[in-house]
């Protein structure tokens, strides 16, 4: 009898801050603040349950977030940065699967809530006046970190959006005068009914410098009182809130800038350990890579441009867009890109392949010796336009079932999209520059980015790269030999990358 199946997703975003007292841009601050993957190593010890990384169930639960959430559709910086004013808090949860997260304080006195991030959504909410609300006394959650509903009466700062404030588009949506009616908002996600339904209003984000000044600053934000929400936002998709890092003007790192907070842009790290960092004004440096956006007007996404793939000692001519989504947890290529890059990799991987099951999503999946701690895999590589090397550090993920040990190309076939995701991601600090309408990018270990690895340390002509590295296993084998695991539950997935449908548009 195989054991039931746990459900999870990753729901990836990055928090987004906006501070009062506007400066000019010239004098334009980096805000910070360090992120935590779910299941990262520093956040074990504040989870309950939770599944060994590289076990079967681990990977079932990522892959499962990006079936749920279906066709997304998606100056200089100083030297202070920005962090939430408790700081990197740790808070104990039970079940909340392979989010990644912050604590941010709302309000005046401040009301705390554990928000997902996500870069591929632009509205920040957050449970709210509830009629249809996650429960915050779900026994899934630890009682370490008390959930939160926003209450406007608690708050003196609270400020509703009239129909006719600049932020609202749904005049239509209107019962009375715009001067005093409060504004709705009505998102949905395609995927398993989800959706989220209020009002919008302002209030107070309390942050703080970084530096050894420590100043205290106190932004204020547009934000969704939510206050009807469906679907999977009831249970394990974040339901205590949600912060969107979107290219619209209702997203905070769009009111940051076009207020002159900071300059237009911001950076993401995705460290080897699952933690991460982002940081608001940061523009990067004059040694990262760069390729620019393909920005489309109706809704704009971080789309680029990718004009070759290399793996091992193969060049491929397959030129694509694709979405840079680091809410996505594995890489999704249509064909015929997707074929040519399994095609070559299974080519040049030495060992056995593992049998086909139709509960793994990932096709290219191989078995380790059980004597060997390391496997040499086809080096991989993408060419951007502008002719920037992004270097693939973690193309595999690695499976244990029935005490073996089984990695896989994590690349999956698209029938519509191609995502670069999180795992494509990883070693890396991307910047997202705005202003400049350009994806950068430059190796980093997400601990130290003021001294992020040299670019020399990186091999600058794709034709140094070599055709094999080394997928060292001698630390995950350890941790799984004694896991036990009976069967595999891994279902296959599509794309994560959800669809918004505006039911009352956000965005002009």
């Amino acid at each position: 009898m195989q054991p039931p199946l746990l459900f999870f997703f990753l729901l990836m975003t990055f928090l987004s801050i906006h501070s009062y007292n506007p400066t000019h841009i010239v004098n334009a601050r980096v805000f910070t603040l360090k992120m935590h993957h779910r299941f990262s190593d520093p956040m074990k010890f504040i989870a309950g349950d939770v599944p060994a990384k590289g076990s079967v169930e681990y990977y079932s639960q990522l892959a499962h977030h990006d079936r749920i959430f279906r066709g997304r559709r998606l100056s200089d910086s100083g030297d202070e940065r920005l962090t939430f004013s408790d700081g990197n808090s740790s808070f104990r949860i039970s079940s909340l699967g392979f989010l990644h997260y912050t604590t941010v304080s709302l309000g005046t006195p401040g009301q705390k809530f554990m928000v997902a991030l996500d870069t591929g959504s632009d509205l920040f909410w957050v449970p709210c006046d509830c009629s249809r609300c996650a429960a915050i006394d779900n026994t899934a959650y630890n009682s370490d970190f008390k959930m939160s509903i926003y209450s406007p009466t608690r708050s003196s700062t609270n400020q509703k959006l009239a129909c006719n404030h600049s932020m609202c588009t749904s005049h239509h949506e209107c019962l009375g005068s715009e001067s005093y009616d409060t504004c709705p908002y009505s998102v949905s996600y395609v995927s398993s009914q989800t959706s989220t339904s209020g009002i919008l209003m302002e209030d107070l984000l309390h942050l703080e410098t970084e530096d050894s000044e420590g100043e205290v600053v106190d932004a204020f934000v547009t934000f969704g009182c939510g206050q009807v929400q469906s679907g999977s936002f009831l249970d394990i998709a974040a339901p205590n809130g949600l912060f969107g890092l979107g290219l619209e003007k209702i997203s905070v790192p769009s009111i940051l800038s076009s207020e002159g907070y900071t300059s237009d842009s911001f950076s993401m790290c995705f460290g080897h350990d699952g933690a991460g960092r982002i940081s608001f004004g940061d523009k990067g440096s004059l040694d990262q890579d760069v390729t620019p956006f393909n920005v489309e007007s109706s809704h704009p996404t971080y789309n680029i441009t990718v004009t070759q793939l290399r793996v091992g000692s193969s060049l491929i001519d397959s030129s694509f867009t694709a979405l840079f989504d680091s809410g996505t947890s594995f890489t999704y290529l249509t064909d015929p890109h997707y074929t040519r890059l399994t095609k070559r990799f299974h080519a040049q991987t030495k060992d056995s392949r593992h049998p086909a099951d139709p509960r793994i999503p990932f096709e290219y999946c191989y078995d380790m010796s059980p004597d060997a701690n390391t496997s040499l895999i086809p080096s991989m590589s993408l060419t951007m336009k502008g002719e920037g090397q992004f270097f693939i550090y973690d193309p595999v993920i690695i499976i244990s079932a029935n005490h073996e040990v089984v990695y896989c190309l994590a690349v999956i076939r698209s029938a519509e999209l191609n995502i670069i995701g999180q795992n494509f991601m990883t070693g890396y600090r991307i910047v997202f520059d705005r202003e400049e309408l350009a994806l950068g990018w430059k190796k980093s270990d997400c601990y130290d980015i003021e001294n992020s690895i040299d670019s020399s340390s990186k091999p600058l002509n794709p034709n140094n790269v070599p055709p094999a590295v080394a997928a060292g296993l001698q630390g995950h084998r350890e941790r799984t030999r004694n896991i036990g695991v009976t069967s595999v539950s891994v279902y296959a997935l599509v794309h994560y990358a959800y669809r918004k449908s505006y039911t009352n548009d956000l965005c002009e």
